[in-house]
């Protein structure tokens, strides 16, 4: 987000900074397997038919000095529009960033959407899909007197029709009704801010000025909400109020537009990322197969002894729900349970998830992780960094990365890198590669949190320098998701096509619940600081580490995650 100390508007004529040159994957895509709609440069959305445009032509510059930094934020339009589709609103992003964005265009789908399979939409009466505006509301500008600054007006749509975004001139002009079209009200689901891009304060302006980017309200694998790729910009913004544009919606249920296996299997082998784990790992990864067949035990409330458990995880309950009725435990033997804890790097593989995601335009490949065992946290001080002994460890841990990928071409766009209890999407220009369009995923030592560079991370607070260490960096222990991976489940595809594993079902804890004294732990941290910061950390460090370390439950499996339906949680 830009927030502007100094701020001025070029236009296109007047720009001396160098604008953003357009991103592309490292390697050429491959023609990927034929079938369906996936990759096939459009996508029908019911009565709707869209394609993504990312050609762009500026229309006016943010200039944002910060001392002596030089930022900017750039207003585009599209272009190269095919004949008969029609815009729906522009586009921004900042300039120290390659030009990656796009926005949708739309037009009335060819075939009458009765005749779809899978549309069981009534249309409203008879009103055409798209409409012209009204008129335009100019929202803000940067100066109202003289030309050469940038104007910002929103679409005033027909009675049952909403405006998709916002248009951007630089004349005081209202642009002309045929510039975009709004899109009719049951065709369209409620969106939301996003990111908050660019901050003005009234010293610039009568108002000042915010722009977000915009994404649907309703997110995950179930919602139909499809982004358009445009922002929203305001003078003020009332959480409580809806915005006044909105995203589009898709009512084609058979989605056609994802993938089917053979094109999931060429995806996975295109873009599977290598996982590197740390050079001083002991907890390393395993099969689940691997994990049932060397002693892992199944435990019920009221029974001390644990049952052994089927390699397919076919004694395993099913279904149900995670009611502390039964969790998995390590054996009792020491050799055997330290054996388990270590994993076997041989055996692991990466247990593939695929689910539609913004309305079945983008696939997300979530790809799971399975270790025996979570290591104990490294508490980090200032420059003081102490291994703790219990803090953080637990039996069984599941953790993931998401490949977003493009359903309208097949390209890489983003990752998601889990990190404990949220994590972070990554764009494809701010991620390593390592062969091809092949990203790397850091493992963090004994947490496997996942992390798009190596380095030292803080779960804390950075600007104090207390918390979590998570440590990550290259090393000869490696997982190749391209090759080491196993498709357990894609909903929208037939049930006969993949068949989830029974250990899939189990619904409970994959580890004890672990209760140990955390105020003597951390005790026993503090008493090891030197004593002039001693009394000054003692309540900060008791309200900064998260509750997840402290190990009270068992850890659940991948269904039982937020987001095995919803979407990810930054």
């Amino acid at each position: 987000m830009f927030g502007c100390e100094c701020l001025c508007w070029e236009s296109e004529s007047e720009f001396y900074f160098s604008q953003p040159q357009p991103f592309s994957l490292p390697a050429n895509l491959p023609e990927w397997p034929q079938g369906q709609g996936f990759a096939t440069g459009r996508i029908c959305l019911g009565e709707l038919e869209v394609l993504k445009v990312s050609k762009f032509e500026s229309i006016w510059s943010c200039n944002l000095m910060h001392g002596k930094t030089n930022k900017g934020l750039t207003f585009y339009k599209p272009v190269g529009i095919p004949d008969g589709f029609f815009c729906l609103g522009h586009y921004c992003q900042p300039n120290d960033q390659p030009l990656r964005g796009y926005v949708l265009v739309a037009r009335n789908a060819t075939s009458s959407p009765k005749e779809e399979v899978g549309y069981a939409h009534e249309p409203v009466l008879d009103l055409p899909a798209l409409k012209e505006p009204l008129n335009y509301t100019l929202i803000w500008s940067t100066d109202t007197e003289h030309i050469g600054c940038g104007y910002f007006w929103l679409p005033n749509p027909p009675l049952g029709y909403k405006a998709m975004g916002v248009v951007v001139t630089d004349k005081p002009e209202e642009p002309k009704l045929e510039e975009v079209r709004c899109v009719r009200v049951d065709l369209t689901e409620s969106c939301e801010i996003g990111d908050l891009i660019l901050t003005t304060d009234s010293k610039f302006s009568k108002y000042p000025f915010q722009v977000w980017n915009t994404r649907p309200c309703k997110r995950g694998m179930l919602a139909r909400g499809v982004s358009v790729g445009t922002f929203y910009c305001s003078t003020y913004l009332d959480s409580e109020e809806e915005l006044e544009i909105s995203c589009l919606k898709n009512l084609d249920s058979t989605l056609h537009a994802m993938p089917n296996l053979n094109q999931i299997d060429a995806l996975i082998k295109h873009y599977g990322p290598t996982v590197f784990f740390h050079p001083d790992e002991v907890y390393l990864p395993s099969s689940v197969q691997w994990f049932f067949k060397n002693g892992a035990l199944l435990y019920q409330d009221g029974n001390e002894k644990g049952e052994s458990i089927d390699y397919r995880g076919s004694n395993l309950p099913s279904g149900g729900k995670n009611d502390g009725a039964f969790w998995i435990d390590l054996p009792s033997k020491d050799d055997a349970r330290d054996h388990l804890k270590n994993g076997n790097l041989e055996s692991a593989e990466l247990y593939v998830h695929v689910k539609p995601a913004m309305g079945g335009t983008f696939t997300d490949i979530v790809m799971w992780v399975f270790c025996p065992f979570n290591g104990p946290a490294t508490i980090k001080v200032g420059l003081m960094s102490i291994a703790m002994s219990k803090i953080g460890q637990h039996v069984g841990d599941w953790e993931h990365f998401t490949l977003r990928v493009s359903n309208f071409t097949g390209e890489l766009w983003s990752v998601f890198f889990s990190q404990h209890s949220g994590g972070e999407w990554v764009d494809a220009f701010n991620l390593e590669f390592i062969e091809g369009n092949k990203p790397i995923v850091y493992s963090s030592k004994c947490g496997h949190a996942s992390y798009p560079h190596p380095g030292t991370y803080l779960q804390g607070s950075s600007k104090l320098g207390i918390g979590v260490r998570n440590d990550a960096a290259r090393s000869k222990f490696i997982v190749d998701s391209s090759t080491r991976y196993q498709i357990i489940a894609a909903e929208y595809l037939n049930d006969e096509i993949i068949k989830e594993p029974c250990w899939l079902q189990y619904m409970r804890e994959w580890g004890p619940a672990i209760v140990y004294d955390l105020r003597a732990e951390l005790e026993k941290l503090i008493d090891l600081l030197p004593l002039f910061v001693r009394f000054s950390v003692e309540n900060i460090i008791f309200e900064l580490f998260p509750t997840e370390l402290y190990g009270e439950e068992g850890p659940t499996g991948p269904k039982e995650k937020v987001n095995w339906k919803g979407d990810e949680i930054c």
